[in-house]
């Protein structure tokens, strides 16, 4: 038996509570793995607020979608995207289903290596946020010289884009508020504060114009800003204002209506984004750890927005 969140109906974060649930043994080409860390996501919320649907046939939702941790047992032809697994193996789980446990079977295939160096919060936190940002580059085409706003750079995908836009060789200007312009600074990217006067500032700092945007806020205002400034629509990617993006059309990228999961390209981003976290390359900015029974305190500030990173579950 192991410890795992469910939601056994739909609504807000009060629905989600810890249960003792079986693990079982990993069946092939599976793997188990004892979680030390779980990362927190606005996907984990929205599957149980009914944002996703509300179908009392899916019921109960165990949420997270990525963890950390070490495998505990393996199935026959138990093969990761680097090779074999093994009993003691260290690794990152993205995409799995019901991350927030202390212990569960996943895919094989879901598996990569963790760092030795990276430790165990910001390994959780790292795949999601990370493989939405590589998504959103790449289907922008950020490249050296290139000038791309980033909408909510403070954010964990914000985060994210920022550095891996400006390991690109890209100019970064990162939409903040009024108490992270510091991080974003930190980081390489030039911090512009949101709110009325925007597209100004941003013309302001950028005058030789902006060449693509990378929105992970979904306002209007995010959206309307990337169009006043970026000449190319198909140059604009949002990953949350779904509704706007295939109005304006602009490209909507991840779980969204009518939007391009990438997952293919995600899931190749995995490796790369472990290998650039274990050498300091790119780091994962944990704004808190939660025990698992604090998961719903956990929810309530990440769905409160205005988090500087991400969040993480210690079960």
């Amino acid at each position: 038996m192991t410890r795992v969140v469910e939601a056994a109906a739909y609504g807000g974060p009060e629905v989600l509570t810890v249960v003792e649930a079986p693990v079982g043994d990993p069946g092939p080409g599976r793997a188990r793995v004892a979680v030390r860390a779980a990362g927190v996501n606005p996907a984990d919320w929205k599957s149980y607020t009914g944002a996703f649907g509300a179908d009392p046939d899916r019921l109960p939702l165990r949420p997270g979608y990525e963890v950390a941790g070490v495998v505990t047992a393996v199935g026959p032809d138990a093969v990761g995207p680097a090779g074999p697994l093994a009993v003691g193996d260290e690794v990152i789980g993205f995409r799995v289903s019901g991350g927030y446990a202390a212990e569960l079977v996943v895919p094989a295939s879901a598996l990569v290596p963790k760092p030795a160096p990276l430790g165990w919060e910001p390994a959780a936190g790292l795949m999601l946020a990370g493989a939405t940002a590589v998504h959103a580059l790449t289907a922008t085409g950020v490249g050296a010289g290139d000038t791309v706003l980033v909408h909510g750079a403070s954010g964990g995908v914000g985060l994210m884009a920022v550095q891996l836009a400006a390991l690109r060789g890209a100019r970064v200007v990162g939409t903040v508020g009024p108490d992270s312009a510091d991080l974003v600074r930190r980081f390489g990217a030039e911090p512009v504060r949101y709110g009325e006067g925007l597209a100004e500032r941003v013309r302001a700092v950028a005058p030789d114009g902006v060449d693509a945007a990378v929105d992970a806020v979904g306002t209007d205002e995010a959206v309307d800003v990337s169009l006043e400034l970026v000449p190319d629509r198909q140059r604009i990617a949002t990953v949350v204002a779904f509704a706007r993006g295939a109005a304006e059309g602009i490209r909507r990228l991840g779980g969204g209506p009518g939007a391009d999961p990438g997952t293919q390209l995600r899931d190749a981003a995995r490796t790369e984004l472990a290998e650039l976290a274990g050498a300091g390359r790119l780091e994962v900015v944990v704004a808190g750890a939660y025990p698992l029974d604090e998961v719903a305190a956990a929810h309530r500030r990440g769905m409160a927005g205005h988090t500087h990173g991400k969040l993480v579950l210690l079960p």
